[in-house]
């Protein structure tokens, strides 16, 4: 997590830590995972140092874009939001997922709840079917308990864990 340690977070944000460390490190090929509220905040990300096997397999390679949290939340605001409009715009209801296949690798986005959103960076050899099936499931568990209130401790926990560690968002 971009927030390693959950001491004094609330159960509910330390099963959400827990459901995204999980889902990096049971699906193979996924670089990076970000969490981002609807209003484009990082809530929560996976840490690549976490992630051995991925890092193994990425060491001439970034660990996700430009290799920092902040822009993979970017990215992942910036679809949804362009995905959302497009489904008003053609009366096509609400996005569930949207995935961009590119040479080398894939970008899933999944509706959470309450507009927030799942991003999952991956490389070109992952199962986008297996990637999507685990994110449905990270969903599914998560999106009941990403209340208001958790949304505000996830991010005022990434800025306290990066105001203590120096490092930007």
């Amino acid at each position: 997590m971009t927030a390693p340690s959950t001491f004094g977070l609330s159960s509910e944000a330390r099963n959400l830590h827990w459901l995204l460390t999980n889902l990096v490190e049971e699906v193979p090929g996924i670089l990076s995972v970000a969490v981002v509220s609807s209003d484009g905040l990082l809530l929560l990300s996976s840490d690549p140092v976490r992630n051995e096997a991925a890092r193994e397999a990425r060491e001439t390679r970034p660990t996700g874009p430009r290799g920092s949290a902040a822009d993979l939340a970017t990215i992942v605001s910036g679809i949804g939001s362009l995905t959302i409009g497009t489904a008003k715009l053609l009366d096509f209801g609400t996005v569930k997922h949207t995935m961009v296949a590119m040479d080398e690798g894939s970008l899933f986005v999944m509706s959470i709840s309450d507009g927030s959103l799942l991003g999952v960076h991956g490389s070109a050899a992952c199962d986008m079917s297996v990637v999507a099936y685990h994110m449905a499931l990270f969903v599914g568990r998560a999106g009941h308990v990403l209340t208001p209130e958790l949304r505000s401790e996830l991010r005022k926990s990434l800025e306290s864990e990066s105001e203590s560690t120096g490092e930007p968002e």
